[in-house]
């Protein structure tokens, strides 16, 4: 029985193309290469295509992973740590770029740069998380698109709800809170031997510190109201505190893996039921008093924000929803 053997050798001068093809292999490899390899990663290669005189005066940062970016950074609870031993590591405290997926983001370690960042209008307009969009905050000065919109509400917001006027007839109202905060504190500290969590005591009195002021009102949080109020604010934190992958990785959005949407959605009409109660009892109250709202006030106090937002007329006229967006959005960020 015999084996016969065949080998097949072939010249590259037979077969010229195969120098091309392997040439242009190599060539598409290194240049995929540098493109993950730009400084900042993948979303900062991707916009230099789209504007190349800005790789002349590229921000340094890490490259990270590839199409993953320093997405492992913020997996954990010390994202801050990670991020300013990067900025040490490439000289970048000033300012420094990365990328999450398709998401770019440029932070700053220094006081200065941080400064004018927060007061440049080229920072006005952010990237909308999937969860501050569908929570309605795309329409209140949170996260409003830079423009005459936003504007409006911030020179509202301003003028009403921070001005030196309000803060003053709130004043009476703090004081009071305050020395029940005291009382509070003075009655867990007996009871508790000593030991006890002032962070929740904290919370409800800046929760309703704000209540007084947006809704003209503050809440028992042992009551119904009370307890479904903080339900609201506790979950309006933690869905906007998730890192949320369909945020930087657009495909993922049509899975939804981390329910953060279907959540969303049952929050928002449960904000839209509460928050709306909240301006029909206003409504009826001025009516009721022939356009004065009494109740609940302080004799000489002007009305609270809502009511102010249910004064406005005209071109600075806000429906509804964009009432309930401008009035819910306080209170997450509060």
């Amino acid at each position: 029985m015999t084996s016969e053997y065949y080998s097949l050798f072939i010249s590259a001068d037979e077969f010229p193309f195969l120098n091309f093809s392997l040439s242009t292999l190599a060539f598409l490899f290194i240049s995929l290469l540098a493109f993950f390899l730009s400084p900042g990663g993948l979303a900062w290669a991707l916009s230099y295509t789209r504007f190349p005189l800005q790789h002349k005066t590229a921000i340094p940062g890490p490259t990270g992973f590839p199409l993953a970016g320093l997405l492992f950074a913020f997996t954990g609870s010390l994202t801050h740590r990670v991020l300013g031993k990067l900025a040490k590591a490439f000289k970048a405290e000033s300012l420094m770029a990365f990328s999450v997926g398709l998401t770019r983001f440029v932070i700053s370690s220094q006081p200065k740069s941080a400064k004018e960042i927060l007061n440049s209008s080229a920072f006005a307009d952010r990237p909308i998380k999937e969860s501050a969009y569908m929570l309605l905050f795309h329409r209140a000065m949170g996260f409003a698109p830079f423009g005459e919109y936003w504007r409006n509400l911030r020179r509202i917001s301003a003028t009403y709800m921070l001005s030196p006027r309000q803060i003053a007839e709130l004043g009476e109202f703090r004081r009071v809170l305050g020395l029940k905060m005291v009382e509070q504190i003075k009655g867990l500290m007996e009871k508790e031997s000593g030991e006890f969590e002032v962070k929740s005591i904290l919370h409800f009195g800046s929760l309703n510190n704000v209540m007084m002021s947006v809704f003209g009102k503050c809440y028992d949080f042992e009551s119904v109201d009370g307890v479904e109020l903080e339900s609201l604010v506790s979950e309006g934190y933690e869905l906007l505190g998730i890192f949320n992958w369909s945020d930087h990785f657009p495909i993922l959005g049509w899975f939804d893996l981390q329910g953060v949407r279907k959540r969303c959605r049952k929050l928002v009409s449960r904000v839209n039921v509460f928050v709306g109660k909240i301006i029909e009892e206003h409504r009826v109250n001025k009516l009721e008093n022939n356009g004065v709202v009494l109740e609940g006030r302080c004799e000489g106090r002007c009305g609270d924000f809502v009511d102010v937002l249910l004064g406005l007329e005209g071109e600075e006229r806000l429906s509804d929803s964009d009432m309930i967006a401008v009035l819910w959005v306080i209170f997450p960020l509060h």
